[in-house]
């Protein structure tokens, strides 16, 4: 029995080729390994839960010591939580890698989507735009009408205008796990995943 998900971080787009000859866009995601440091009960805690660690550091603070003590001599920089098939079978200072996964199932995958600043609605929101001839300036890409005059009065809750865009938690459903490269704790999946390079992500079964 293992855990339903790992932690990773996203490595770069790339194309994995069959034998037959096709090839196919996927995504390279640095996998685990992870460590649990905590199993959370119902009796404890409420719910059922195993928290993992990944990615070794040096230094934690005096409060996260105490904690990581518990599951072995290793600190880690993130701690995630996960769901389990079967926590009897799990306990502190197990360890997880890439190979919980197999070959052709689907996986969800959240991550952090790229931070794109201040943008404007057409960026934003795909909006069209004003005309861009017949004596329009300045209005190519405005966003036009934000709403009624003395009735209601004010600009409506959820108007959508110009702002922060991006840096949002989103999870892409169901990609395809292409391959995985045990021995380099790698794992492709078929199309994008949210995030930069070397960004955080949890990769979650979708059963």
């Amino acid at each position: 029995m293992s855990v339903k998900g790992l932690i990773g971080k996203v490595m770069g787009g790339t194309q994995y080729f069959y034998e037959d000859g096709t090839a196919e866009a996927v995504t390279v995601i640095q996998v685990g390994p992870c460590v649990v440091t905590q199993i959370k009960n119902d009796e404890t805690d409420g719910y059922q839960s195993v928290q993992l660690g990944y990615e070794t550091i040096k230094k934690v603070n005096k409060p996260s010591q105490g904690h990581l003590s518990k599951s072995g001599d290793l600190f880690f920089r993130y701690l995630r939580e996960f769901k389990a098939d079967d926590y009897s079978d799990i306990s502190l200072g197990d360890q997880f890698d890439v190979s919980i996964f197999e070959e052709g199932e689907k996986v969800h995958v959240t991550g952090t989507s790229k931070g794109k600043g201040f943008q404007g609605g057409v960026k934003r929101y795909n909006f069209r735009g004003g005309p861009k001839t017949h004596g329009q300036s300045d209005r190519h890409r405005a966003p036009g009408s934000i709403g009624a005059g003395s009735t209601p009065g004010r600009v409506i809750k959820g108007m959508r205008m110009a702002g922060r865009m991006g840096g949002d938690k989103v999870t892409v459903k169901n990609l395809k796990v292409v391959n995985i490269d045990v021995e380099n704790n790698r794992l492709l999946v078929k199309g994008s995943v949210p995030g930069r390079y070397e960004s955080l992500i949890l990769i979650k079964k979708s059963s």
